[in-house]
């Protein structure tokens, strides 16, 4: 019994008894008395409304800072790679590289245009 898949499969099993105990137990244990109130659907308190609160748009701040986030993100994973392996990329991956930050620098000047920078 030499196979290196041995121990990755006993490690799964355990995780797979103590996810599945953790539920169970606290179906078992846990609280089970239930009121109105707990079985309503969770809206922060507040009765649902057909539109926002000030009747207006939502901002769009939000999205672009969301949108910042996630561009910057995978810019960063994609550069890893090539900079650990710049030596045997050589001009194919600096050039990839380079057409790879021109088009990720589109996103950037849009939300620079539309003042996703500006925290005032």
């Amino acid at each position: 019994m030499n196979n290196p898949y041995v121990p990755l499969l006993v490690l799964m099993g355990i995780a797979l008894v103590l996810a599945l105990g953790g539920v169970g137990a606290s179906a078992l244990i846990g609280p089970k008395r239930y009121n109105r109130a707990k079985l309503d659907a969770y809206e922060c308190g507040i009765e649902p409304t057909p539109q926002a609160a000030g009747g207006g748009r939502f901002p769009i701040k939000y999205y672009l800072v969301a949108m910042t986030f996630i561009i910057f993100d995978i810019e960063v994973v994609f550069l890893y790679p090539w900079a650990v392996d710049f030596t045997t990329l050589a001009t194919f991956g600096l050039v990839a590289m380079l057409a790879f930050l021109a088009l990720i620098t589109v996103p950037f000047i849009y939300e620079w245009r539309r003042g996703g920078f500006e925290w005032v």
